[in-house]
């Protein structure tokens, strides 16, 4: 996960280099073009460390390698519940909080609270019920 995680490090210091820049040729005054630039860069370290995280943790892939065969890394690739409802719900939440947006502010309120129950209930499917690990 080299690769991945340079994808997201060599940006993130392009980012960091150009807010700079750009904060020292505004007088730092300019409060939205720095801080976004350092947000950007903030979050570009944030996923690129996590994936050389990954890389320490779970050493090389065969995707990683040249010389890897297709069959080196058969099977599952993930867990996926295409059955699951709490999605949905979540895009609910996140409509009803664009609704807002036109509607009013106190339709804000019920957003927040269908959203947070669509992702906790999304979050924690596989920890209850039928199918607990």
């Amino acid at each position: 996960m080299k690769l991945e995680s340079n994808v997201f490090l060599l940006p993130g210091a392009f980012f960091l280099l150009v807010a700079i820049v750009y904060g020292t040729l505004t007088d730092f005054q300019e409060l939205v073009g720095f801080p976004a630039m350092l947000l950007s860069a903030g979050l570009a370290f944030m996923v690129g460390i996590y994936f050389r995280m990954l890389t320490k943790r779970h050493g090389d892939r065969p995707e990683d390698r040249e010389e890897a065969a297709i069959s080196e890394e058969p099977g599952d690739q993930g867990l996926y519940a295409p059955w699951s409802w709490w999605p949905f719900v979540v895009a609910l939440g996140c409509a009803l909080g664009f609704l807002a947006l036109a509607v009013g502010w106190w339709v804000m309120v019920p957003a927040a609270i269908v959203s947070l129950i669509g992702l906790v209930g999304w979050v924690f499917e596989y920890s209850t019920g039928r199918f607990a690990h």
